[in-house]
């Protein structure tokens, strides 16, 4: 099982998951789809949440005492918000034709945006298996307290979904063959060469990722953040898959960013992953070991085997197979879709970034009727 979903909690987390997993999707349809709902969400809003969040910092809102200076300072929460939303405005810059986006080489910028994310991800595994590989000094794995305040449990399977992850950024195909929807609000960036080969395989290495480095909060922005913009690319929004997911990732950032108790300490408290073992059955929740994990990591012991010291004193015991699993299952799926890109750019005589391999496919046929070709 990967998630402790056998509390009496159980149906809260349930709850809010659905809840979370459902505000996404409708979030992202009044963002995607009129240029006065883009702007309110992905300008008006964060340029709001910046003064507050200075103001924050400066003593206002509570100082210390404020959720998001007490439980969301590090700096990896304020890239992913940042680097999400300046990827939602590039979009909307190359759908709606807007200054930079009118021209040829800024089609790069989707890809960029998603490989600088993806690379950011693999540096934090590689961080983890590191850090592990010190206390250890072998691949078995380790406790230990990261800056965001998470007891993380390091090993080999770092390396692999590191792995996973750099191959995952050359499955991304036809890097600038991107369209506008035909619709008449000019809706999607369509990126049809973007098919469900690519989400798969994104998908299963990008849960791996918050699995092992944001354990605490998987439940959410591993499986009902993931799952938003796969599940409208599946039914209504065939080919606007990354940009449904960069409207999302946003979306959820600045949510968790100001409300960081929903997932912590709230009713609807994310479920914890099974690398916890046994914490449900001892009573300790995502914020029991937040705390400590914060304070050993201020104190410098962050890397240090004091974090599986403080764990087992919990009542846990590691518990990664699921982790192990899930990064092998990551790297075939990455292998197997760069195998077919490789043989259809080969068998195509094209270069398959500046060129559609998967054309003729289902997908990508869906994904090209919804596109103004026109334009």
């Amino acid at each position: 099982m990967l998630f402790q979903l056998y509390s009496s909690h159980a149906g809260m987390q349930l709850l809010g998951w659905l809840l979370v997993f459902c505000g996404l999707i409708v979030m992202n349809e009044l963002g995607r789809r009129t240029k006065t709902g883009g702007m309110i969400i992905f300008v008006i809003i964060p340029a709001i949440l910046t003064v507050y969040f200075i103001l924050a910092h400066l003593g206002m809102f509570g100082g210390e005492n404020n959720p998001t200076v007490a439980i969301m300072d590090g700096w990896f929460h304020y890239f992913k918000l940042y680097a999400a939303d300046i990827g939602c405005v590039g979009f909307m810059m190359i759908k709606y034709k807007w200054g930079l986006g009118k021209k040829d080489w800024f089609k790069w910028w989707p890809w960029f945006i998603v490989a600088a994310n993806i690379m950011i991800a693999n540096v934090s595994d590689m961080e983890s298996f590191l850090a592990a590989y010190s206390i250890t000094g072998d691949f078995s794995g380790a406790w230990w307290a990261s800056n965001e305040g998470v007891f993380i449990y390091g090993g080999w399977w770092n390396l692999i979904n590191a792995i996973a992850g750099m191959i995952n950024i050359f499955c991304m195909t036809g890097c600038t063959y991107l369209l506008t929807s035909k619709d008449r609000n000019k809706s999607d960036m369509i990126w049809p060469d973007m098919t469900i080969w690519f989400i798969i395989a994104y998908d299963v290495w990008n849960f791996e990722y918050t699995y092992l480095n944001l354990p605490t909060h998987s439940w959410y922005c591993g499986v009902a953040l993931l799952l938003a913009p796969t599940f409208a690319n599946a039914l209504w929004n065939k080919g606007a898959w990354i940009q449904n997911r960069a409207n999302t990732l946003a979306i959820w950032c600045m949510w968790a960013q100001v409300v960081p108790a929903f997932q912590l300490s709230s009713r609807f408290a994310a479920a914890l992953p099974s690398v916890y073992g046994g914490a449900t059955q001892a009573g300790v929740t995502a914020y029991d070991l937040y705390k400590p994990a914060i304070e050993l990591y201020k104190a410098g012991q962050g890397k240090t085997a004091q974090a599986g010291q403080i764990i087992a004193d919990m009542g846990i015991t590691a518990d990664p197979r699921a982790q192990g699993v899930i990064a092998i299952l990551a790297l075939v799926i990455n292998v197997v879709v760069m195998a077919f890109i490789i043989q259809r750019s080969i068998k195509m005589g094209k270069n398959p970034y500046s060129n559609c391999v998967w054309e003729g496919t289902k997908d990508f046929e869906e994904a090209m009727a919804r596109a103004d070709v026109s334009a």
